[in-house]
């Protein structure tokens, strides 16, 4: 197992749990927050693979993501309010997730042949379209829609991967880097508060 691997199960996990706790936040009982869990978990790759028409879905052609998602139940449930003391080690782990998850959606769609573009589209919508199904799920706005840079920092990090791919930087160096910067972006928005301009009202 390479450290993508590794670190995109985790990212998975820390999806899960996030799935899980919203549900639970909506009063959903065991079975439905597990739903939650696993499309918060797998909806942004299912999405992904089902547009780049790539066969078998990738969490259906490896059951350790299905393992990793039902582990996150019991997790979630035993650890209950306790996770609130952990909520800045799952912000972090969050946003490594929809990091790498940008970074493994743009490598596929470009290994597809798809052009920068595409390819740093399926990247965001491999992080992102998860959480929004996840509150959707549970009658919120999506988070993504309302408030804080989210998948912004995604299309920014996606820029950053493909310069980096055009300057042939060592591998693990770009992935290291563009996890940076979508860290970097999340943390000053989310600390300072920082959100794009709002629509007016008509």
């Amino acid at each position: 197992m390479d450290i993508m691997h590794l670190l995109d199960l985790i990212g998975t996990f820390v999806f899960a749990i996030s799935g899980i706790r919203v549900a639970a936040r909506a009063d959903m009982d065991i079975f439905g927050a597990s739903v939650v869990g696993f499309v918060t978990a797998i909806g942004g790759g299912t999405v992904r693979d089902l547009l780049l028409n790539n066969h078998p879905i990738t969490w259906m052609a490896d059951m350790t993501y299905p393992l990793v998602i039902l582990a996150a139940v019991p997790f979630t449930f035993m650890m209950g309010k306790k996770l609130n003391n952990f909520s800045k080690t799952l912000f972090i782990f969050d946003t490594i997730g929809i990091a790498l998850f940008t970074i493994i959606g743009m490598e596929k769609a470009l290994s597809f042949g798809f052009n920068p573009f595409i390819a740093g589209l399926m990247g965001m919508i491999s992080a992102v379209v998860g959480g929004v199904t996840r509150d959707v799920l549970c009658r919120e706005i999506p988070l993504i829609f309302r408030k804080e840079i989210y998948a912004t920092a995604c299309l920014l990090g996606a820029v950053m991967f493909y310069l980096g791919l055009e300057l042939n930087l060592p591998d693990n160096l770009n992935y290291l880097i563009t996890t940076a910067v979508i860290i970097s972006i999340r943390t000053v928005s989310v600390k300072w508060g920082l959100s794009l301009p709002k629509m007016k009202k008509a």
